[in-house]
């Protein structure tokens, strides 16, 4: 009986129950509500639980007895409170053939106060695994908040849990193997004292998302190494990539970074890599860049919904960052269902006048949608302003034309493209048909395999993910697109 507690719980006590009654074995809640249930056969008689229930309530309340039991025609009916000070606590119900086998009510006299620790402890693990959801749940919620740029928001909500978010901040993403994501969050937690957010990825299932102090605190010692060199040592099967220190404002882009460095991180002995010093095309667009930016985003952005139930502006701004970062992944992001962002893009590409189909539309909604988000200091000064014409596809595509040509931009895409220079043709043939990885096959002469063995070797090279998002396929057509501007004008 002891053992059966202890390995089996409260299941396997009932089903040995039911198996010694010859009969039915069950936990009934005082509404009459079959908590647990075990038979020893798919015939075994079941009993009225409700009417049983309300009759040994006022048996043992009237009589003051610590057990009851009914003979039913063929069957006895034995009954258990499980607690003899809360009468309304479960009853242990046990349906055997009369006549009731010697020493069967003794030995559910027995099991009485095993079977009530077993429910205990297991209410115990299921309030705990709810306090652990509701945890997990608020770190996802302040990670959301970050990434869509609600810092003060965020540290509200944070202000209930603990630690207080650091600022600066370096963001690392942990790839783990298999279902050990809990394991390597004990570790990751262990590793830096518990100075880092981590939360579990919402969007890629093996994924855990640190956001950790970018140095230490005053007066704490240096342990013998960074907190993400520790954990690809001390965990054998998982890769890390982290980002630069960046402000706590500026979490999304330090995922970005952490996601790119990830993809080299599979290719490294170490399976620990960080980001490589790569500015963002949104600091070096300048003012102008910044006017364009606001130009193109102004139809989103001040977008009143027709009705309260439709998504705002700061909703749909969201939705875009949301799609452009992980794709059909944003679903998850989201927590919206896939028609849900289907009618979402529909709105968004009909308010910017893009089509979100087209590479070239993306690319230009992600670079100004990082502009907008991009701390305006911090954008390299330029004199001339860029003078809007328009709005629409084609107008925006032109200004956005104008902003690449400008040397700042041009020499960025330099810096791009360099691991790459003199072998652009297969980067070049995936970007023109899309990101897409069979139509670029088809026009390479390859197979799919070969293509993407390719990509994967560019990500090497480039020190940038492609193929999963958040891809760095946006930046790299601007680069192209930068670069072929510079070779038309001369």
């Amino acid at each position: 009986m002891h053992r059966l507690a202890r390995t089996g719980g409260t299941a396997e006590l009932l089903r040995w129950l039911a198996g010694r009654a010859a009969g039915w074995a069950g936990i009934v809640g005082p509404d009459g509500t079959v908590l647990h249930a075990a038979a020893r056969t798919a015939r075994a008689v079941v009993p009225d639980v409700a009417a049983l229930v309300a009759e040994v309530a006022s048996a043992l309340t009237e009589r003051g007895a610590q057990a009851y039991s009914l003979d039913t025609g063929a069957h006895t009916t034995l009954l258990f409170p499980l607690s003899a000070d809360d009468r309304a606590a479960p009853v242990l119900a046990v349906i055997t053939p009369r006549p009731v086998a010697v020493g069967l009510a003794t030995l559910l006299a027995d099991v009485v106060l095993p079977l009530s620790v077993c429910r205990r402890a297991e209410t115990l693990v299921r309030e705990r695994r709810r306090v652990d959801l509701a945890e997990s749940r608020g770190r996802e919620a302040v990670l959301h908040l970050l990434m869509t740029g609600q810092l003060s928001i965020a540290q509200q909500v944070a202000g209930a849990l603990r630690p207080r978010l650091p600022d600066p901040v370096r963001v690392c993403v942990v790839e783990c193997s298999g279902d050990g994501r809990d394991e390597v969050a004990r570790v990751c937690a262990d590793a830096d004292g518990g100075r880092s957010w981590i939360v579990r990825c919402p969007v890629y299932a093996r994924h855990l998302i640190l956001v950790m102090p970018a140095r230490l605190p005053e007066g704490a010692e240096p342990g013998p190494a960074p907190t993400d060199e520790t954990v690809a040592a001390r965990v054998g099967d998982c890769t890390v990539g982290v980002s630069e220190p960046v402000p706590l404002a500026d979490t999304a882009t330090g995922y970005r970074q952490a996601f790119h460095a990830l993809a080299v991180a599979r290719e490294l002995p170490s399976r620990h890599a960080r980001f490589g010093v790569s500015p963002d095309p949104a600091l070096v667009v300048g003012p102008a860049g910044r006017q364009w930016a606001h130009d193109l985003l102004t139809p989103l952005l001040t977008h009143v919904p027709r009705r309260a139930q439709d998504p705002a502006a700061q909703e749909l701004a969201a939705t875009a960052a949301s799609w452009l970062a992980f794709s059909s992944h944003a679903t998850d992001h989201l927590k919206v269902h896939r028609n849900t962002l289907a009618a979402r893009l529909r709105l968004i590409g009909e308010l910017l006048g893009l089509d979100l189909h087209r590479l070239a539309d993306q690319a230009a909604l992600d670079l100004a949608l990082r502009v907008r988000a991009a701390p305006a200091p911090a954008c390299t000064p330029e004199p001339a302003p860029y003078t809007p014409t328009g709005s629409g596809t084609r107008e925006g595509m032109r200004g956005l034309d104008e902003i690449l040509g400008r040397p700042a931009v041009r020499h960025w895409a330099d810096q791009q493209l360099a691991p790459v220079l003199g072998s652009e043709e297969t980067l070049r043939t995936w970007l023109r048909c899309e990101g897409r990885l069979g139509p670029a096959a088809a026009e390479l002469g390859i197979s799919v395999p070969g293509a993407r063995k390719r990509l994967t070797r560019l990500e090497t090279l480039l020190r940038r993910s492609l193929l999963r998002p958040p891809s760095a396929r946006y930046d790299l057509w601007l680069a192209l697109r930068s670069r072929d501007l510079a070779a038309e004008g001369g």
